[in-house]
């Protein structure tokens, strides 16, 4: 099931997985997040509910686990297998190597909090390594 070499069905599978977990990670630090943008729960639920931001979300996460994909890919091209591990360590190392230093400077720079820097990057974090566990467990082809 897949166009060219790369199999979308973990892309897509990995993209789910790691929404909801978003969806999961955000109600447990919902009030630390609301308190470090500075938002109150009525501002919140009256400007962001919109279901265009969950789809662009949605979208985002799907652009990451085919990126995930593509570079595990290019990896197994190379002689080195997929797996949990493989894709795991990509994925952090990518967090750690782009993700992070972005949103540090741009929270940086915004005048965040640090704690938000924390939550969201916990996020991203979480994000990756689901997606790279699951494409890496799955297999690229």
């Amino acid at each position: 099931m897949g166009a060219g070499s790369l199999n979308y069905v973990p892309v897509l599978v990995a993209a789910i997985a790691s929404f909801l977990f978003g969806g999961v990670w955000y109600n447990a630090f919902s009030r630390q997040w609301l308190e470090a943008v500075g938002m109150s729960v009525e501002r919140m639920q009256a400007d962001r509910s919109s279901l265009g931001l969950y789809v662009v979300a949605f979208v985002a996460q799907l652009v990451m686990a085919w990126m995930l994909a593509g570079i595990l890919l290019h990896l197994s091209l190379g002689g080195l297998a997929p797996s949990i591990r493989v894709g795991m360590i990509s994925a952090a190392f990518l967090w750690f190597g782009f993700v992070m230093p972005t949103m540090v400077v741009n929270y940086a720079f915004h005048g965040a909090k640090r704690v938000l820097s924390v939550i969201d990057g916990g996020h991203w974090l979480g994000v990756l390594l689901i997606q790279g566990a699951i494409i890496g467990w799955w297999g690229v082809r």
